[in-house]
């Protein structure tokens, strides 16, 4: 497993951007896959976006297709969340997963940082 510590979260307006960072510990950074995932007050947890080991791969939740890109630098052990267009209902805890395999929408990674407050405000 690896250690994931977040950071980046804050309070922005509509439309606003933000860029979420997730520093992982560990040698083997560059054999995971990371992603981002989010859970609202009174909602489930859900999938935001994942990024493959070498970073050629990506997926998005619909709901952020086309606002958030997903990126990492394995030599820097980081993986990035640049949220733009920001809406209200983007208001969540944020929070960086990481799994030797494919996270996908329903998955359970293995190891999860401990969450970053993202505020969107109309």
């Amino acid at each position: 497993q690896v250690q994931l510590v977040e950071s980046g979260g804050g309070a922005v307006q509509a439309g606003g951007s933000l860029r979420l960072s997730c520093a992982a510990s560990g040698r083997t950074f560059s054999s995971y896959y990371m992603g981002w995932f989010r859970q609202a007050p009174g909602k489930e947890r859900e999938f935001v976006a994942v990024i493959s080991w070498s970073g050629r791969r990506t997926n998005y939740a619909d709901s952020v297709k086309g606002r958030f890109t997903i990126s990492r630098d394995n030599a820097k052990n980081t993986v990035f969340l640049q949220m733009n267009s920001l809406k209200p209902e983007d208001t969540a805890v944020y929070y960086c997963a990481a799994d030797l395999a494919v996270i996908t929408t329903m998955s359970t990674p293995g190891s999860w940082g401990q969450g970053t407050q993202v505020t969107v405000s109309s």
